[in-house]
């Protein structure tokens, strides 16, 4: 599913607000997400999980085409960890039930 599905199926289930208003609310919570986990708060959705920002120290690498060492500087990034519900939720549906989304997943 991506953002507009989402809006998508906001806005089929919420036919009193405009479609605008509904990408609106929908691009509110993400803005409202995104700005409290810059700001490195922890973010919970019981039911479905919750968000929080990991960091990662710095490091040496290894540059795979040359094998030659690189520096890779320490940074911050967005974790997710899905909740206890959720996963039992999708735990519980038949794999034939689930279509695949890749060729890969076909073979």
């Amino acid at each position: 599913m991506t953002k507009s599905g989402l809006i998508e199926a906001v806005a089929e289930k919420t036919p009193h607000i405009s479609k605008k208003d509904t990408e609106i609310v929908v691009n509110t919570i993400f803005d409202s997400m995104t700005q409290a986990l810059k700001k490195g708060e922890r973010i919970e959705i019981r039911g479905f999980g919750s968000f929080q920002v990991k960091i990662r120290e710095a490091r040496e690498g290894r540059n795979p085409k040359t094998g030659e060492p690189v520096h890779i500087s320490a940074k911050r990034t967005p974790f997710f960890k899905v909740g206890k519900e959720l996963k039992e939720m999708v735990d519980n549906v038949p794999p034939e039930a689930v279509q695949p989304n890749s060729a890969r997943e076909l073979a």
